[in-house]
């Protein structure tokens, strides 16, 4: 897996399961707001599709979409699934009407991802980067961070500087945003297996990461909690 981020080649690789199980689902608004800036029946490349947390409700909202995942344990959830990453795109060009990314463009190069993106997307085509994030004024949220925190290192995150890149190119209109709230019930085994699955978490020695779920694990106590998220939406098209 040349190219790819320490954090996710080995994190991802071993977290798919917590993933699926961890990760929350994409709120219906926000689906609804991306298919609506599509044709019925778009031709779509979800990138770094991960195990298909954003390609499933793209596809039964009508849409044709390819899955593109760099990550074998990933794919391996996601059947049909390509192999291949955001610089290199196995797809032709202007092959499809758009692009999805789903918690994934903070890991790219950007330039070279804006580059091959716009090569595969036919012209006034629609990127569309979505993000599910914990509402960081929370307190059960805070307390999350102060767990994970101490890991993070320089992986990158979507504070990080990947809008530099949409600074940078002529080949997309600028980035327009959009913002659903999306609150979701965890308790301790969904927590722990949201938890385990960050990147940096699950590339731990199994020692110091059984530790770190354990205290997942106490944030939601024997009941459920309910953590607010905020799923952001930002869309641009192909010049």
């Amino acid at each position: 897996m040349s190219g790819i981020h320490r954090a996710a080649a080995e994190g991802f690789s071993r977290s798919a399961e917590a993933y699926e199980r961890g990760r929350p689902e994409y709120p219906d608004a926000a689906i609804e707001h991306v298919v609506e800036l599509m044709r019925p029946g778009a031709m779509v490349l979800d990138l770094a599709a991960g195990t298909g947390k954003l390609t499933r409700p793209l596809v039964a909202a009508g849409l044709r979409v390819v899955a593109v995942e760099p990550v074998p344990e990933m794919r391996a959830a996601l059947p049909g699934a390509l192999e291949g990453t955001a610089e290199a795109i196995p797809l032709g060009d202007g092959s499809v009407d758009a692009v999805t990314v789903g918690q994934a463009f903070h890991w790219f190069d950007g330039d070279a991802a804006l580059a091959e993106i716009a090569r595969v997307l036919r012209p006034g085509g629609l990127l569309a980067l979505v993000w599910n994030r914990r509402v960081d004024t929370d307190p059960l949220n805070k307390a999350i961070e102060e767990l994970v925190a101490p890991y993070r290192g320089d992986t990158p995150g979507h504070r990080g500087p990947w809008r530099a890149a949409f600074d940078r190119t002529s080949a997309f209109t600028p980035l327009e945003e959009a913002a659903f709230e999306h609150p979701v019930v965890q308790d301790a085994d969904s927590l722990e297996a949201r938890v385990g699955s960050i990147s940096f978490i699950a590339a731990l020695d199994p020692a110091e990461r059984a530790g770190v779920l354990e205290r997942a694990r106490a944030i939601a106590g024997d009941g459920e909690v309910t953590i607010p998220y905020r799923t952001e939406v930002l869309t641009c098209r192909r010049v």
